[in-house]
């Protein structure tokens, strides 16, 4: 992907290769990127009050970086979760939705019911209706 795919997947659902890319009319979403769960992600997403985000574990990494938005995100009560980088692409939001799986989640994610393990799309879905 080019880092430019932006669509809705279903009501409430955003699908966004790179976290950079909410706008303000984004607010509310659950917003699923193809981007990483660093610190530097979860800043563009603790710009908008957003239902949730999800990201890339990028293979969590050297003292948990990949996944350290996480606890960023739970601090400003935001639910936000990560997928395993070996089920889905990095940078790429269409694959995160149809092929992640949760690995991480945080405690407002897990008070969701959201929990690693689950297929990232019918977590979400389950938590929506």
């Amino acid at each position: 992907m080019s880092g430019q795919h932006r669509e809705t997947a279903v009501p409430g659902v955003l699908l966004i290769d790179s976290i950079t890319q909410l706008t303000a009319a984004d607010a509310g979403v659950w917003a699923v990127s193809g981007s990483h769960g660093g610190t530097s992600a979860a800043a563009y997403a603790l710009a908008l009050p957003l239902a949730g985000a999800v990201f890339n574990d990028a293979g969590v990494g050297k003292d948990g970086a990949g996944i350290a938005g996480l606890a960023l995100l739970q601090a400003a009560g935001t639910a936000a979760v990560a997928v395993a980088h070996d089920s889905a692409r990095i940078g790429d939001a269409l694959d995160t939705w149809g092929a992640g799986h949760i690995s991480h989640v945080n405690a407002a994610a897990a008070a969701l019911g959201l929990r690693p393990g689950q297929p990232l799309q019918t977590a979400l879905l389950s938590i929506l209706k």
